[in-house]
């Protein structure tokens, strides 16, 4: 197993990286102070409960603890204000006090509404992070949880800290291979946005990644995961620095919204993104080798490089308009500088941007 600490004062957590880690869960909830006095709500999708929510509920009876489960649709659509209702009663009906903590099992979107849910309840409630997916390797780390709205991605919001994440790499076993295509591109913006030696050594293994060999799996999440720590100990509520790690999410976010939280898989639309990004860096000046590593870095890990092109550019506009990132006719816009280094560009001109949209949906 392996260990970090999101170091945030007297808030710190640890990740646990390791394979067969929910057998542990009890003795590891435990240690970091989460009663077993009061019930425990698990919440999880139809693809993810089949396989793993009565190997963790019976590991955490086992340890003494009383759990309750609620299960979402997979996808998504969950992350919606009418899901989060269905949370809240289900908590209610399982008795869940101030003392009890929400276990999120599951992807990004488990992770966010869940996480929102234990945000609102009671004011608050603990919460830990139990990821099943690549991609939640991202998510899972920071206290961002959301809802979407039916005009943005992530609007509804708050920021709360998870008591730990527990990172069981094998239940990635089961993931489809669309799904470990889409959770490696976040593992990719890590690399762009931080250090240039693990984009090369990415780019190396990215065959080793896709085939989820056990080595390559748990360096590359360790490493992802460092990145995001660091980032979110430096600064947890995006005043500044955090920022960065949206590389790639303005136009993904705008693209997810449009095409209706279903057509394109998040890490689909932030490869995407991650494209636009460069290609913004090649129009202020930047390096050409922005483009063509990056390019070639997404393509290596049989990601999209190019916009659906009936996506409508004006709806496109309108839904990067409602992002929190907009500010003034302008964007707050990450922009890679070099491989493994960004900037927070806060004067982006929107047209300029359009043009990218429309040059994406060209792309080859």
């Amino acid at each position: 197993m392996k260990q970090l600490t999101v170091e945030l004062g007297e808030r710190s957590y640890p990740i646990y990286i390791g394979d067969g880690l929910l057998a542990q869960a009890a003795e590891l909830f435990a240690q970091r102070g989460i009663s077993a006095k009061s019930p425990l709500l698990i919440v999880t999708d139809t693809a993810v409960g089949p396989h793993y929510l009565e190997p963790l509920a019976a590991a955490l009876r086992a340890g003494g603890y009383t759990v309750a489960a609620h299960t979402v649709e997979s996808g998504e659509k969950s992350k919606s204000l009418a899901v989060l209702q269905d949370i809240v009663a289900t908590a209610l009906e399982a008795g869940l006090d101030r003392k009890s903590a929400i276990v999120a099992l599951g992807g990004g979107v488990v992770g966010d509404v869940a996480g929102f849910a234990a945000a609102s309840y009671m004011r608050g409630v603990k919460f830990v992070q139990v990821p099943t997916t690549i991609l939640a390797h991202d998510s899972a780390v920071g206290g961002k949880v959301a809802v979407n709205h039916p005009l943005a991605k992530n609007i509804i919001g708050a920021f709360h800290q998870p008591e730990l994440v527990l990172y069981d790499t094998a239940t990635l076993r089961t993931l489809p291979p669309r799904e470990v295509r889409a959770g490696l591109a976040e593992m990719v913006k890590h690399g762009l946005i931080w250090d240039a030696s693990f984009v090369a050594w990415l780019d190396e293994n990215a065959q080793r990644l896709l085939a989820l060999e056990p080595e390559a799996l748990q360096y590359g999440l360790f490493e992802g995961c460092k990145v995001k720590a660091h980032v979110v100990s430096a600064d947890e509520r995006e005043d500044d620095l955090r920022a960065i790690l949206n590389l790639g999410h303005t136009i993904g976010h705008a693209l997810e919204a449009v095409a209706g939280y279903g057509e394109l898989l998040h890490g689909e639309a932030i490869s995407i993104g991650m494209i636009g990004a460069a290609k913004l860096a090649l129009r202020l000046g930047c390096d050409p080798e922005i483009y063509t590593v990056t390019k070639r870095l997404l393509q290596h890990f049989e990601l999209p490089t190019r916009m659906p092109p009936h996506l409508d550019t004006d709806a496109i506009m309108t839904a990067m308009s409602h992002d929190k990132k907009f500010k003034e006719g302008r964007m707050v816009y990450i922009v890679p500088t070099a491989i493994g280094r960004v900037e927070i560009n806060k004067s982006v001109q929107a047209e300029l941007v359009r043009d990218i949209v429309n040059e994406l949906k060209e792309e080859a």
